[in-house]
């Protein structure tokens, strides 16, 4: 899990800088926290998958369908935030900071299940 952490916050980091670079300060929150968001939300739902990997195959599936739950409701904060307040969370560096960061973490995943 630590290694997920590390690396879903080093990208955070990353998408921010870039953000901060193309778009200015008002980036910053937005790319920040949907980054620190979505580094929480692959945590947690491979910590959940984790220990399916060698069980049987319905307590994966079920683990797994529950990460992609965690994965949704992301989303759905995203467009939560998004609709309430526009100035603080732009909705392209939103975007950007949840899935620059939720993406790579993703594909982290599927070098585990391996």
């Amino acid at each position: 899990m630590t290694r997920v952490l590390g690396f879903g916050l080093a990208l955070t980091v990353a998408v921010t800088v870039a953000e901060w670079w193309a778009w200015g300060r008002p980036a910053v929150v937005a790319g920040a926290t949907f980054g620190v968001l979505a580094t929480a939300i692959q945590t947690m739902a491979a910590a959940r998958v984790r220990p399916a990997l060698a069980g049987p195959l319905p307590e994966l599936v079920r683990r797994w369908s529950m990460g992609m739950g965690l994965r949704l409701l992301g989303v759905a904060l995203f467009a939560a935030a998004v609709a309430v307040d526009r100035k603080l969370f732009p909705p392209l560096p939103s975007a950007l900071g949840y899935l620059g960061v939720l993406i790579p973490l993703l594909f982290g995943e599927t070098r585990v299940a391996r």
